[in-house]
This record gives C-alpha cells, structure tokens and sequence, in this order.
C-alpha cells in the first residue's frame, strides 16, 4: 500500500541518457528536458572543477571557450567516460525536471545501449543515485525504441529496430517481449561529424568544428542522391595552410562521400543482425520492414539507401529523436512492462 502511495506521489522520470543528448520524460507532463549532454566546468586552480553550465548553454560554449573553461562531453559511445560530470548533468536535469514538493525522491527508469559491460551498467545507475533517485531501473536502448515506435513488443512475431544515436547504433529484432538477437556498432552522429571533419580538413586543407560539422550534416546531409539539384552549403573555418579564416562552397553530393564510410558500417551491422535472425523471425520482418529511430535517422535518405541495400520496407519512427524517451516512459507507465523488459 505505501509503495504505491509512493509511486502515485513520486515525480518519476525517463531518461535517455544519450552521448549527443540528454532527454527526460516526467510522468503526466511528457517530455521536460531535450538538451545537449554537455556540461561546462572551470578547471584550474585549488579545489574540484566549478560547473558553469549545463546542456545547450554549455553546448554554446564549444570550441569557444578561454583557457580556465572547458565544455565537456561526458558520455562517449553510449557510455558514461567522466562520471563526476555525468552526476552533475543529471543533478541539474533531474532538480530542472522536478515540480511540487521534493519529499519523496522519484523513480528512474534509464536506458544503457546493448551489451554494454557490469560496469558500464553499474556507472550509470549510480550517477543517477548520487543524482537523487529513489529506485533506479536499466532497460536496454533498443527495446525502448521499440517500445516507443509502438512496435508490437510482446507477440510472437519478429520486429527489427535500428537505433542511430550520437554514440552507438543499436540493431535489435524483437518477439515475445524480449531481445532476440542485438548488434550494437560505436559508429553514429558523432563518426558522421568526424567524417565530415576530415572530409573537409583533407580536400580543403580547413578546418571546421564539431558544432559547424553538425550543421553541414543536418543541413545537406545525405545517404543517397536527391531526386533534386545539388544542395550547396557555405563552410567557414580555419585554413591549415595560411592560417587564416576562409570560407568554402561544398555540394552536398561531397559530404554523401564523405559519410559513405560510416554509413557502410551502419549498414553492416543491418546485414549481420539479418543473417543471424531465426527464419520464422526473418519472415516477419519481410512483412513489418525495419524500423529506424534515432537523431541519426533523420540523415536525409538513410531509409532509402537501406531499402536499397537490404530490399525490406524501411520506415522512420514516429518523431525519431525522442522514440527512446517515450519509450522509457511508456514502461514507468505500466508496471507488467515494466517487470518485463526492465531490471533494477
């Protein structure tokens, strides 16, 4: 009885706590929070680094900043690699996502990207203890996107989920409520902004930023040609050999080059988790087609070169960047879920 009275009063929350951004999910108020996961820390001096700011204040901050501040990416590949920074982010989230009274700590389901280690495991759930949980629950990236796409989780029949995010792509098939066979690949947004990076840095001897790296990709980023004209975008940086600024003219059939790597990558990981899927689960997904959720869905065309590469259906999500969220919540949201696909 208390503890569903605790529950029913608890303000608890979702999180998707991902290498590009940190999403949160509050019971009866949706989504609260969509932020960059960045956190700017003064270092220097006596004493622990001093955090600035926190999310898209901090994300401003990148490749901006003086000597004595320093913009930090705390998660990399899905995981958490500065653990003090990654509590104080989720501290500042989870204080800006509470509302009413603070008494009773709230629950926290949080998602980790598949096949991730004890210890990975164990970092995360203790960064959002020390951050101020009362139960902390783990469900793995891929189910929640499922879940969140409105895939038909629990019946017995072969659903394949491809989850691009900034640090892991996550290629799932799922029946009866749990994983069949997963692949997870340290190859998404962030490997497409680095291959755009270097694209441009080789070619064009500039050099550009993440951040105006991120804009290209969003901008004229492309998997597959466009039925349209080429796409021009205007690149300003920092020119390696006179050392001075200069701005470019790039097409966006150059960045399709510049991101065919990675994307082959991606597109690997599709193939393989195919191969290893049981027959009967195989001709499902002949019928249900693949799934795509994640930022790095939205990667113009990427549905098209994968129908292309692998001859199923392809169809994004509803809203991709926050399928994992919406997810979460759904399962904080029902407790025979919740016993289903999560564990505390």
């Amino acid at each position: 009885m208390f503890n569903g009275l605790f529950n029913w009063m608890s303000n608890d929350l979702a999180i998707d706590l991902g290498t590009a951004n940190c999403l949160i999910w509050a019971k009866d108020r949706g989504i609260v929070i969509n932020e960059p996961s960045v956190v700017a820390v003064h270092v220097g001096g006596r004493g622990p680094s001093k955090v600035l700011a926190v999310g898209q204040e901090a994300k401003d901050m990148l490749g901006r900043t003086p000597g004595s501040i320093k913009a930090i990416r705390p998660m990399k590949d899905g995981v958490i690699a500065d653990f003090e920074v990654t509590q104080a982010m989720l501290k500042s989230f989870i204080s800006r996502s509470m509302t009413g009274a603070r008494l009773i700590k709230p629950r926290i389901i949080i998602c980790i990207p598949y096949g991730v280690t004890e210890v990975e495991k164990k970092a995360v759930k203790e960064s959002a203890e020390q951050a101020g949980a009362r139960e902390v629950y783990i469900i793995e990236e891929p189910m929640a996107a499922a879940i969140g796409a409105g895939l038909p989780i629990t019946e017995p029949s072969g659903n394949m989920i491809v989850d691009i995010g900034g640090g892991t792509t996550e290629v799932a098939v799922i029946s009866l409520g749990g994983i069949v066979f997963s692949k997870s690949v340290r190859v998404a947004g962030d490997k497409f902004d680095e291959a755009i990076i270097k694209y441009i840095k080789d070619k064009y001897s500039l050099l550009i930023g993440e951040r105006t790296a991120e804009d290209i990709k969003i901008t004229i980023g492309n998997a597959y040609p466009f039925d349209e004209e080429l796409k021009n975008y205007e690149v300003k940086g920092r020119d390696l050999i006179a050392g001075a600024p200069k701005v470019i003219e790039i097409t966006s059939d150059e960045i399709r080059d510049a991101l065919s790597d990675p994307i082959s990558e991606v597109i690997e990981a599709i193939k393989t988790s195919l191969e290893k899927t049981p027959p009967e689960l195989a001709a499902d997904i002949v019928d249900n087609g693949i799934i795509l959720a994640g930022g790095g869905a939205l990667l113009s065309n990427l549905d098209v070169l994968i129908k292309e590469k692998t001859g199923l259906p392809v169809s994004l999500a509803e809203d991709p960047l926050t399928c994992v969220v919406r997810g979460c919540g759904k399962t904080l949201e029902s407790n025979a879920l919740l016993k289903l696909v999560a564990t505390l």
